[in-house]
């Protein structure tokens, strides 16, 4: 029995996991999302087990009755900081601070607007509906909390598969990052007198802004011990990814449990720190483990975090037929509050960020789905005795039937809504491009296929069954746009070209790491106007370089131009790298132009638009070329000393790269080959750290005073 009990949970969890991959393969080409089909299969097991049909099966019946026991904690500090982390870790930086002014404002005043007002409808029909009797101010504000809180994990995906704007998505990601924060915070105000039995008599206020601010600063303060161990450790990335992990687990339970603080909010500050500050330091392998195994650690979550909540649903919700008409009236009155919350603080969030559509603000009340936080929140209360007994079977019930009515309305319908709002419509121009791509690829097909025919060898097939195969004959747009339309869309065209090539030079060590980051960031910027601007606007990399023009104007003074010049030479090192790193993007993106001319993507009619963006390269590669020009002749020391490093680097990157090709052939083995790359990027971590920090240039200089030996142009 005892070893039973031990194996109960493990056989459960692979039986989840078996259920969520069929279902995941089922559900490929369906329009129902992955996680409500999770979540319909716990309320199926849990309906099955409740009604006796597995009594037959003690072990499974055994089995099912422990997760519909689960202790509400586990749920929490298992799954949560899996969920939150990886959230916070796969955002796009960029796109997250634009979006951030509005998710927080969805995030902290609207979830305490949704709070109050779901308090006050409470209360309102408590006075007249039998059985809200013994419903209080503080009860009903603690449900407002743990039910305003929005988990649209469902929603995000959908957004991601239909292919909106990644801005909106985005919005919609970070409001469920931050309010999932806030949610327990307040959920917590009203809630932490009854757990730990006295009444805490300091304001609301300052009880939420110190959780909130202790919370953010214990994140952020072991992001940067993370990223400072690990960057100096020199392991492999299996080490060093173990670290992160552990930090992650070790952030939400050090303030979750040990200060009593918000968890959520400490990860997200953890989250975003490693993402913004640690990941461009890490090596790229270290990334790219760290992508796909946070992302098998998500899908693993989901999976079971689905599922058991639906059987907790099914198990534990006792429910009458007043309770549904009450449960459907708050539903109704839930989606009525989350969209005046928005309409609210929609004249805000139209001028803040990216902005806000009305269309947008319909999708956001409607994409405000409650999930698995709320469950656990609610379990919380339902194993809390100091809470009457109706409160806490009447909030697990609300709960479960928001939690169940969100997933299995607004989510399977949200794709008719988005189509319905026309915020899935494609420009015409960028159906017109895809239209042209699909009928090359159909065109070189057809005629490997006529040479395949041709072949001796393949005499004999069937030749029409092979023909199935190909890719559909396109259908031809009915509507052909005008140039004025077409050029925003070649624009984005040269800046995915762009960001590709810019990826393609840092491997190579063409680029220095905060040249990459700069080239992508501006390149971020030129997206967020969806090819409306022109390609010679990059404000961000041609301001950076203007600033060595503050050196220039010493030149004229004795000793400290020298100084200032030897101090700065990394500065200078860096604008070397980013315009060098420039120009090869914008001669990139000329050769595209000119392959686009060639071919039959473009027409005669739209060749002015191809000549418009040629203007806009060359002016980029004209005022580029005099920045470095600049360097060479006011700074040649230092003009020379970035030459120097880029040579190191490239002459590294092709170390690594021979190696790389010697595994490929078959002339040395992975396990050989890793000591060699190791002893690459010590070397290359070297020349990174060469000369880098102001104490370190600092102290240089000062040596060289003291030798009476002053570094010299």
């Amino acid at each position: 029995m005892e070893e039973y009990t031990f194996l109960a949970p493990l056989l459960l969890t692979i039986g989840g996991l078996i259920i969520g991959a069929i279902l995941k393969a089922l559900l490929k080409h369906s329009r129902l999302p992955y996680t409500v089909g999770l979540f319909a299969i716990g309320i199926l097991v849990g309906v099955l087990n409740r009604t006796g049909v597995f009594q037959s099966l003690p072990e499974l019946h055994n089995a099912v009755n422990s997760v519909a026991n689960i202790n509400p904690d586990l749920i929490l500090y298992l799954f949560l900081p899996i969920l939150i982390f990886d959230a916070a870790y796969e955002l796009n930086l960029h796109i997250f601070k634009k979006t951030l002014a509005n998710a927080t404002l969805l995030a902290a005043p609207g979830l305490v607007i949704c709070m109050l007002l779901t308090g006050a409808f409470l209360m309102g029909i408590a006075t007249f509906v039998p059985g809200l009797e013994s419903w209080t101010w503080a009860f009903a504000l603690m449900f407002g909390a743990l039910i305003s809180a929005t988990d649209p994990v469902a929603v995000v995906a959908l957004l991601h598969e239909l292919k909106t704007s990644k801005r909106f998505s985005t919005l919609v990601d970070a409001e469920s990052l931050l309010n999932d924060g806030t949610g327990i915070v307040c959920f917590m105000l009203f809630f932490g007198a009854y757990v730990s039995g006295e009444t805490e008599h300091t304001s609301p206020l300052v009880t939420f802004i110190q959780e909130v601010g202790i919370s953010t600063l214990l994140g952020f303060f072991l992001a940067r011990i993370v990223i400072w161990f690990i960057t100096r450790i020199n392991s492999e990335e299996m080490v060093q990814n173990s670290v992160i992990i552990l930090a992650a687990y070790l952030t939400f339970i050090l303030s979750q449990y040990y200060l009593g603080v918000s968890g959520v909010i400490a990860l997200v500050a953890f989250g975003l720190t490693v993402t913004y500050v640690g990941k461009p330091r890490l090596k790229p392998q270290v990334n790219t483990f760290m992508e796909h195994f946070w992302e098998l650690l998500t899908y693993i979550a989901n999976t079971l975090i689905f599922i058991l909540v639906g059987i907790v649903i099914a198990e534990k919700v006792d429910f009458s037929w007043r309770a549904f008409g009450l449960l459907a009236l708050l539903y109704v009155a839930l989606n009525l509050i989350r969209f005046a919350m928005i309409m609210l603080l929609y004249p805000v969030m139209k001028r803040l960020g990216y902005g806000l559509t009305k269309r947008e603000s319909v999708i956001l009340t409607w994409g405000g789905l409650r999930g698995a936080l709320a469950m656990t929140l609610a379990l919380m209360v339902s194993y809390t005795p100091a809470i009457p007994e109706d409160i806490r079977s009447q909030i697990l019930f609300f709960t479960a039937g928001i939690v169940t009515l969100t997933l299995c309305i607004n989510a399977t319908t949200m794709r008719a809504l988005l189509n319905r709002l026309g915020l899935t419509h494609i420009p015409s121009a960028r159906t017109l491009l895809a239209y042209r791509v699909e009928k090359s690829v159909r065109e070189n097909s057809e005629k490997y296929l006529e040479s395949l025919k041709k072949r001796d060898a393949l005499d004999g097939a069937n030749w029409q069954k092979v023909e199935n195969y190909m890719t559909a004959q396109p259908q031809e747009p009915a509507k052909n746009p005008q140039n004025k339309a077409m050029l925003p869309e070649i624009r984005l065209r040269v800046l995915d070209k762009e960001k590709a090539v810019c990826r393609q030079i840092y491997e190579e060590g063409v680029i220095s790491k905060v040249a990459f980051l700069r080239l992508m960031n501006s390149l971020d910027e030129l997206y967020d106007h969806d090819g409306n601007y022109p390609l010679n606007m990059r404000h961000s990399i041609f301001n950076f370089c203007q600033r060595t023009d503050l050196l220039n104007s010493l030149r004229g003074l004795p000793y400290l131009q020298n100084w200032m010049t030897f101090y700065f030479r990394e500065r200078i090192t860096v604008v070397y790298d980013l315009g060098r790193g420039f120009i090869i993007l914008q001669k990139e993106s000329l050769k595209l132009l000119n392959d686009l001319a060639s071919s039959e993507w473009i027409t005669s009619e739209q060749q002015p638009v191809l000549e418009v963006l040629r203007g806009e390269i060359n002016d980029n590669m004209t005022r580029m070329g005099a920045f470095i020009s600049n360097l060479a002749q006011n700074f040649p020391k230092a003009y020379g000393h970035a030459l120097t490093i880029k040579s190191i680097r490239m002459l590294l990157s092709n170390e690594r790269r021979t190696v790389k090709q010697m595994v490929n052939s078959g002339m040395l083995s992975e396990k050989d080959a890793e000591k060699l790359l190791n002893d690459i990027d010590d070397r290359t971590d070297e020349v990174n750290s060469f000369s880098h920090t102001f104490a370190a240039s600092f102290l240089r200089w000062l040596f060289f005073i003291k030798k009476k030996k002053i570094y010299r142009n």
